[in-house]
C-alpha cells in the first residue's frame, strides 16, 4: 500500500502527489483537501475512492464553470454539456447544485437577462419564448422572463418608427394584425 509522502502546491490550483517518495500525479487542489490526503496518510482502497469521487466532482465543477465563462445558460443547457462531456449524473447534481447556491447558476436571471436581449434585437415575443425553450429554460423561469418585457405591440411599434415593415416583424415572431 502507497503512502503520500509530498503533497507539493503548483501553479493554477493544482497540487503535485508523491506516493513512497516517487512522483504519482498532479491533482486539483481542491480534489486534494476535500479527499483529505495528507502527508503520511496510505493510499488506501478506501482513500482512492474518496480521491476519486472528488476528483470527477472537481472536473464536473470545472466543465459547469467553464459553460457559464462568456453567457448565462439555462440549468438543462449546463447538465447536457456536462452529459456531453461524460460527467456522470452525481458529480453533475453536484456541480449544478454548487453553482446555484453561489448564484452562479440562476435560471430566472439567466432567462430574464437573454430574453431582454432577445426584444432588443428586434424578436417578438414567439420568438423569444421559441429561443428560450430550445436553450433549456422552462416553467416559472420562462415565464416571468416573457412577462417581463415590454409588451409586444409598443415593441412593434416603435419598430414600425423605426421603418422596419409588417413582414419584417412578422418574420421576427411578432404577432403582426393583417391588413386584409
Amino acid at each position: 500500500m502507497a503512502t503520500v509522502t509530498a503533497l507539493r502546491e503548483r501553479p493554477r490550483g493544482c497540487v503535485d502527489v508523491e506516493l513512497d517518495g516517487v512522483p504519482w500525479r498532479t491533482l486539483p487542489a481542491d480534489a486534494v483537501v476535500r479527499s483529505g490526503l495528507l502527508v503520511g496518510r496510505a493510499l488506501d482502497r478506501t482513500a482512492a475512492r474518496t480521491l476519486a469521487r472528488e476528483l470527477r466532482r472537481s472536473r464536473a465543477l470545472t466543465r459547469a464553470t467553464r459553460a457559464l465563462t462568456h453567457r448565462d445558460r439555462s440549468q438543462a443547457a449546463v447538465r447536457h454539456r456536462l452529459t456531453a462531456a461524460g460527467i456522470p449524473g452525481q458529480a453533475a447534481d453536484d456541480a449544478i447544485a454548487t453553482l446555484e447556491r453561489s448564484g452562479i447558476l440562476d435560471d430566472a436571471r439567466a432567462a430574464a437577462t437573454r430574453a431582454q436581449g432577445l426584444a432588443g434585437r428586434g424578436y417578438g415575443d414567439a420568438a423569444v419564448r421559441l429561443t428560450l425553450e430550445g436553450e433549456g429554460f422552462a416553467g416559472e423561469a420562462l415565464e416571468a422572463a416573457i412577462g417581463g418585457l415590454m409588451p409586444e405591440h409598443e415593441r412593434a411599434g416603435a419598430f414600425l418608427a423605426a421603418g422596419r415593415s409588417q413582414r419584417w416583424l412578422a418574420a421576427r415572431g411578432f404577432e403582426v394584425a393583417s391588413d386584409t
